[in-house]
């Protein structure tokens, strides 16, 4: 018995009354770039809404074995969940089987997929009492959990739950050895067998993989952000497209292709959550050259700010994006004190976004590493200020 289908299930999208509808259909044209190409998808992915969940049709449908035997059909299972994992918007899928909207259908269902939990290194339908005491119920309690959206139904969820369990617990019976088999614990279960009655379909399965959350990429506007090659800047841009923001990169670079080169390969790891980005670089040796020498030096780093967000208003304009990203934090360097912030911010028209500000260093570096910028961002990097820094900064710009 294989999965036929992936069920993803959204959050806030539910409560966006009117405009709901706008935002699942930019969320499964979402999935459907981000699921083209792969296998078993090919160049047409069939994605759908129903009852409030996103369905992906599995077209070559992908077997639930473990062990040695399941390996590639496991390996199939994980690349999509690495793709998924990077659509924002889902807040946990699942791979699915579907059965006849009967009782009996659903109750046999549940039995197999159960079962599948007893084999370790074999997926061939031997009887459990021929396997080892190691290869048999991998779980000792269950439950049965059901949502049903289908109103007509003739059962409700707590009787689709009652009739599942006691027809799961008498198949699983002949496979109890002392003291294992199966039992039921509504609190908290080893396992637990999901039920979904939606339409015309009748779901199952095992396990809730979580996704992103968030928005759907590009149901935001656009925004530029300021990539500055460190370890804030992309975990800020990561949080704009968590909300939905498609984000265009800028980066500022003097003069070694080191810079260039790093936050190429930042945008790269980026994009997998919004599919494709834009990246503009600019030229500012010369410009820091002439802030550093007709301006007091304590005031050069604001001012290069300064610069560089008026520079990004242009490029906004030009890319009809209507906000800045930054990485700014407060208080972790000179130029982020309040005072700093306001000198540097009235530089621009535009609302200028900072995810980042009340988080703690350490809170951004755990996020840039599950996020996987954070290795390139530490490795030896090029500061706009180098050679031009003051001792002492001005904290309190105005």
């Amino acid at each position: 018995m294989k999965y036929d289908f992936i069920i993803c299930h959204y959050g806030e999208i539910a409560l966006k009354g009117k405009n709901r509808k706008f935002f699942e259909e930019k969320l499964i044209e979402n999935l459907k770039r981000a699921l083209k190409g792969q296998s078993p998808f090919g160049d047409s992915p069939r994605v759908q809404r129903i009852s409030g969940r996103i369905l992906v049709e599995l077209p070559a449908r992908i077997g639930y074995a473990e062990g040695v035997a399941g390996g590639s059909e496991k390996a199939k299972r994980d690349k999509i969940k690495e793709v998924l994992r990077n659509v924002f918007g889902i807040v946990y899928f699942s791979f699915a089987v579907s059965c006849e909207q009967e009782i009996e259908a659903i109750k046999k269902k549940a039995v197999e997929i159960l079962q599948n939990k007893t084999v370790t290194n074999r997926c061939d339908r031997i009887k459990l009492l021929q396997l080892s005491e190691k290869q048999r119920l991998h779980f000792k309690t269950f439950k049965v959990e059901t949502q049903r959206s289908k109103k007509d139904f003739p059962l409700s969820s707590q009787e689709i739950n009652e009739k599942v369990g006691k027809y799961v617990l008498k198949r699983l019976a002949p496979y109890r050895t002392e003291g294992s088999g199966a039992r039921v614990d509504l609190t908290n279960p080893d396992i637990t067998c999901f039920i979904e009655i939606v339409e015309n379909y009748a779901f199952l399965y095992l396990e809730k993989i979580p996704g992103p959350g968030g928005l759907p990429v590009n149901v935001s506007g656009k925004a530029i952000s300021l990539l500055s090659g460190g370890i804030d800047s992309p975990v800020a841009a990561f949080y704009g497209m968590r909300r939905g923001v498609k984000i265009i990169f800028l980066h500022f670079y003097t003069q070694t292709q080191n810079s260039i080169d790093k936050t190429k390969k930042i945008v790269r790891i980026l994009n997998k959550y919004q599919f494709s980005s834009k990246l503009y670089l600019v030229p500012f040796l010369n410009i820091q050259k002439e802030i550093f020498q007709k301006t007091n030096p304590e005031y050069g780093c604001i001012s290069c700010r300064r610069f560089m967000f008026r520079i990004a208003e242009i490029l906004a304009e030009k890319e009809k994006a209507e906000a800045l990203i930054t990485g700014e934090n407060i208080g972790q360097v000179a130029s982020q004190t309040l005072a700093n912030i306001r000198a540097t911010e009235e530089a621009t028209n535009l609302p200028v976004l900072r995810p980042l500000i009340g988080m703690d260093k350490k809170d951004i570096i755990d996020k840039a590493k599950e996020i996987g910028t954070f290795d390139i961002s530490i490795l030896a990097e090029e500061f706009y200020c180098h050679g031009f820094l003051a001792k002492h900064p001005e904290t309190k710009a105005n």
